[in-house]
């Protein structure tokens, strides 16, 4: 059954979509009137995290239905009013990817179906972000397709996590907060009070994300230099920076079968590096993720809650870190009209 939550009773903010009506605001006595409610609801992907970010808010979990019919068929009802609020849906489209995306849009249609003021999609983990151009021939660009059945649905704003690449941000017509889960990894790197540490990014892709981790943490760049075989394998060719004798952060947005993560911690142990931990935003650990993790030279793996990883916490390597507060100053500053920038940085 999936949960809900009723959000933020007390905090309010003018639902002015039209300037006409932000024009007749001297009419006071109207104005309180227009205040919108805050809701939170959430579908079956993740809502331990929904809760979490419920409690941060400071707001109880509400009820909604959202089931199967025997056949398969995906069935939601909201079970409370919605009318005129303002209606945050937590729901990452992870595995199963098909299932949870089926059931965010069917969320996001029946709130749109039952008045909600405005509907953001907050999406820990956007799935189908790698499949953003076409590589080759006669193949589809899937991250915009799911960007264009999010908006059809009736999404006005979309609030991720680390998004695969940032030019997805592109393939909306709405506004899109991509939130960075980087201060949440530092602060952590912080408590451990390590020492002489590089920032490895595990290819040319996420330079900017392992920069912005070493700015953090005041400490060196490095970048593995790989070249993929296929779709699922990739070859560790070089090493570009110092590495020898260094404390080793390794950043990336996803883990999935953990081959390239465990070849690039494997290539840096072998060039005289000392202890490696990995953050990686989403885990998605599948295949022979958690076999590799363990034959591999990582000390400790540390994760986000964007994505449940279920009985994989018994892994004493992985560490699992909560963005719950992340997002729940996100959706707090967007419901108040107030800047998220500082979010972003």
């Amino acid at each position: 059954m999936g949960r809900q939550i009723a959000v933020n009773r007390g905090e309010v903010r003018k639902s002015g979509e039209h300037s006409s009506t932000l024009r007749s605001a001297e009419k006071t006595g109207r104005i309180s009137a227009m205040r919108k409610e805050l809701k939170i609801f959430t579908g079956n992907a993740n809502p331990d995290l929904a809760e979490k970010i419920g409690e941060v808010l400071d707001i109880p979990v509400g009820e909604a239905e959202v089931t199967k019919f025997s056949e398969g068929e995906t069935f939601v009802k909201i079970q409370e009013n919605v009318r005129g609020m303002d209606v945050f849906v937590v729901q990452p489209t992870c595995p199963q990817p098909n299932d949870n995306l089926m059931e965010l849009l069917i969320l996001i249609d029946a709130l749109r179906r039952a008045s909600a003021s405005r509907i953001t999609a907050v999406m820990p983990y956007y799935g189908y972000a790698r499949q953003d151009r076409k590589d080759q021939p006669r193949v589809p660009i899937t991250a915009k397709l799911v960007a264009n059945l999010i908006t059809a649905a009736g999404a006005d704003r979309v609030i991720s996590l680390d998004l695969h690449t940032d030019q997805i941000q592109g393939f909306f017509d709405i506004p899109v907060d991509n939130l960075y889960a980087a201060p949440v990894f530092v602060d952590e790197i912080k408590k451990m009070g390590l020492e002489n540490i590089t920032v490895v990014s595990p290819d040319v892709g996420g330079i900017k994300s392992a920069r912005s981790f070493a700015k953090r943490l005041n400490a060196e760049l490095a970048v593995v230099d790989k070249r993929r075989v296929n779709s699922k394998q990739a070859e560790v060719m070089n090493i570009m920076g110092d590495v020898e004798g260094k404390n080793i952060v390794l950043v990336d947005d996803i883990i999935s079968t953990a081959g390239s993560v465990t070849e690039a911690a494997q290539a840096l142990k072998n060039k005289g590096a000392k202890d490696i931990y990995c953050c990686i935003t989403h885990p998605i650990l599948v295949g022979l993720a958690m076999e590799r993790i363990k034959n591999s030279p990582i000390k400790t793996l540390f994760v986000s809650d964007s994505i449940p990883i279920g009985d994989k916490t018994g892994e004493k390597r992985i560490k699992v870190l909560s963005v719950a507060k992340l997002f729940g100053e996100a959706i707090k500053r967007i419901h108040k009209n107030e800047s998220v920038s500082s979010l972003f940085i």
